[in-house]
């Protein structure tokens, strides 16, 4: 699944490229998707690159390669929904005493920042996993955590927060549109989001871009 304006991203490479045998330059990107800076079209750019939508082609400028089209429907409303802290969010009890039932807040990269869905239903949890804060669930999509032990398809438990140490595994949300589940690192006035994956690029923001919405406490994974 992709964001809104990964969709746009896509969409228009892929008619610049079947109108003229070129994608447009990173300029022209800029200003349709209405971006302040070009950094904000290499972030997309990446996205698309690593969910496998599209190549770069290796020593020519401007050369983009689209390997597959999305197969959903990105214009449902439903794609325009960013995972915000007031979804929800206050765990609820159910008939097990060992288990907690917290939100399910649909999907987050861990890859590339990605838009995590609205509240979707709640799900149970051992209640040992959980202290007396606030929790939420997401599913994981993409790779870049696997040195951590976080796979492609778990299912992670967030208690939320504003802040986090360093070191800590958490879901940061960038420029207030795209959220991540990354590394937190903190570099004097930024932020380090790294991945645990060496194929995968460490992303510095300055701090006022980033906003902490809570640190892993847990994972939940089927065999």
């Amino acid at each position: 699944m992709l964001t809104k304006k990964q969709h746009t991203l896509l969409m228009l490479i892929n008619d610049r490229l079947k109108d003229q045998g070129v994608a447009p330059s990173f300029e022209e990107m800029k200003v349709a998707l209405e971006l302040k800076s070009k950094s904000g079209i290499h972030r997309l750019i990446n996205a698309l690159e690593e969910r496998g939508f599209i190549r770069r082609l290796p020593n020519r400028a401007r050369a983009l390669e689209i390997i597959r089209m999305p197969d959903d429907d990105q214009s449902s409303p439903a794609h325009n929904n960013l995972f915000r802290p007031e979804f929800g969010g206050e765990r609820e009890g159910n008939n097990d005493p060992h288990t907690i039932e917290i939100p399910l807040h649909g999907k987050i990269a861990a890859g590339t920042p990605i838009e995590a869905l609205e509240h979707y239903e709640n799900i149970g949890v051992p209640a040992t996993m959980l202290g007396s804060g606030s929790y939420y669930a997401l599913d994981v999509d993409g790779d870049s955590m696997i040195e951590a032990g976080i796979l492609d398809g778990d299912r992670v438990v967030i208690e939320r927060c504003d802040n986090a140490n360093n070191g800590s595994i958490v879901v940061a949300l960038v420029d207030e549109e795209e959220a991540t589940l990354k590394t937190l690192q903190k570099r004097g006035p930024d932020i380090a989001l790294e991945p645990s994956n060496r194929d995968f690029e460490t992303q510095i923001f300055p701090a006022n871009r980033v906003r902490i919405q809570g640190r892993l406490v847990g994972l939940l994974r089927n065999y």
